[in-house]
């Protein structure tokens, strides 16, 4: 008689209710998530559980005619939709924009086996966070300038895990999630079939826990810098494996070299230039499994050769007591981010804004796509906000512009990721859970609206 197969260790079942289980037990927030924000976060005391908060919002897409709630005084609506897991964009001086549509690779050293992470996997299916990479770039084209996207073309397929681009000339540069490639550009282009060239390999490996890389041109076109995100929580597969992570890379791309530009930022994403003042600035998702109320994400001025705590502290010399052995020499020269963006929001997409089109409140400061919290109760994030800038720095309360994108049960119609401004000023934002691009105008305006287009000095712009 043939032997009987064991059954599964944990069935779709079974981990749902587990995950269920997860969600009902943990701690939560006592304090609002407004507290977490600005140059001064309140930081109380680390609250380390047993077990991790889990609470997901699980996914449930955009019905019917439903979009997010835009701010008084402006208005959204979709660009594209049935996109595939559309995370993050660009936009071509033709004014063609581009959307990696695209996912974690294959990981299997990424958690470890067992219940934990087998609920955690069913916890990130019901998020809308486990689908299959598209591994592409699609080219999207308003040809009669009415606000929506009439032209589709495949721009780039049979890539890694895509999720950074930049246009230095004509060389069009991708950051997959293990290496930098470039490809020739001619303008006006809907397809590239040629093969890539590799500029030089990234951190990736076969945990590679954050998996997303960015890349942005310096103004001159002469650097390249790449963001990559730390391999685990809080080093706790040891240091060795986070040699080149939780950093800004400074690439060459002639010679094919890079260096570390600043460290110490466990997952850096959204870039931009601060156009006052020239200088680098990006957004960081910071550390997990201390409580509802820790540690605030946030935004900040990238200074060259600076380190800014992970794993061994944050927001300066507030040290993380999980990690051995300690560094207390290093603490001490960790640099204090700028602007907290709230706890667990998971902000990714920066983009400073340049046009016209948007109500003069909006002129000076950074679009912000927070994609939202799995491990805090309540739900932080899953909206676009605006942090206003004066002199060239952050001034004031942060603004909510974009909300909706969780239902009255908490359920999640769309997370917003990358954020950038059309050609005619409008703000675009990739929603990577409802599968559309949605467009911010006036709430006067409607789509064909002429506005002077976005120059940012960069090397795509000139």
């Amino acid at each position: 008689m043939p032997a009987r197969t064991p059954p599964p260790l944990c069935s779709t079942a079974i981990c749902l209710a587990l995950s269920m289980a997860l969600s009902a037990c943990g701690e939560q927030a006592t304090l609002p998530v407004s507290d977490g924000f600005g140059p001064k976060p309140t930081l109380p005391p680390p609250n380390k559980t047993l077990i991790p908060t889990v609470n997901v919002a699980p996914r449930v897409g955009w019905r019917d005619a439903e979009r997010p709630v835009a701010a008084t005084g402006l208005a959204v609506d979709a660009f594209a939709t049935g996109l595939e897991h559309p995370r993050w964009l660009y936009l071509l001086p033709s004014g063609d924009v581009l959307v990696a549509e695209s996912n974690a690779p294959p990981r299997p050293k990424d958690a470890p086996a067992g219940i934990r992470s087998m609920v955690m996997k069913q916890m990130m299916k019901r998020a809308g966070a486990a689908v299959p990479s598209a591994n592409r770039i699609t080219l999207l084209r308003d040809a009669d300038g009415d606000g929506r996207a009439e032209v589709r073309s495949v721009f780039l397929e049979g890539l890694n895990s895509p999720f950074g681009m930049t246009l230095v000339g004509d060389e069009f540069y991708v950051a997959n999630t293990d290496a930098l490639v470039r490809y020739r550009y001619s303008p006006g282009q809907l397809r590239i079939t040629a093969s890539p060239t590799t500029v030089t390999p990234l951190p990736g490996g076969k945990r590679n826990h954050h998996w997303t890389k960015n890349v942005i041109a310096s103004r001159d076109g002469r650097r390249l810098y790449v963001t990559v995100g730390s391999n685990s929580n809080v080093a706790e597969h040891g240091m060795e494996e986070e040699k080149d992570r939780a950093a800004i890379l400074e690439v060459d791309p002639v010679a094919g070299a890079y260096r570390v530009f600043a460290s110490g930022l466990r997952n850096p994403n959204g870039m931009d230039w601060q156009p006052e003042t020239g200088s680098l600035w990006t957004v960081v998702n910071e550390r997990d499994e201390i409580g509802s109320d820790l540690v605030p994400d946030y935004l900040t001025e990238v200074h060259g050769g600076a380190f800014y705590g992970w794993p061994y502290s944050y927001f300066g010399a507030h040290v993380d007591e999980r990690v051995k052995p300690p560094r207390p020499e290093l603490v001490a020269t960790a640099r204090v981010p700028d602007y907290a963006l709230g706890p667990h929001t998971a902000s990714l997409g920066l983009s400073f804004y340049q046009g016209m089109l948007l109500p003069s409140p909006y002129r000076h400061g950074a679009f912000i796509g927070q994609h939202g919290s799995w491990n805090r109760k309540p739900h932080s994030g899953y909206k676009v906000i605006f942090i206003p800038f004066v002199d060239g720095h952050p001034s004031g309360a942060p603004v909510d512009v974009l909300t909706g994108f969780l239902d009255n049960d908490g359920n999640a119609r769309g997370r917003p990721v990358g954020v950038i401004s059309d050609a005619k000023g409008a703000v675009l934002v990739a929603d990577d859970v409802g599968n559309v691009i949605w467009r911010i105008t006036p709430a006067a305006s409607r789509a064909g609206d002429q506005a002077r287009p976005r120059d940012n000095g960069s090397p795509s712009a000139r």
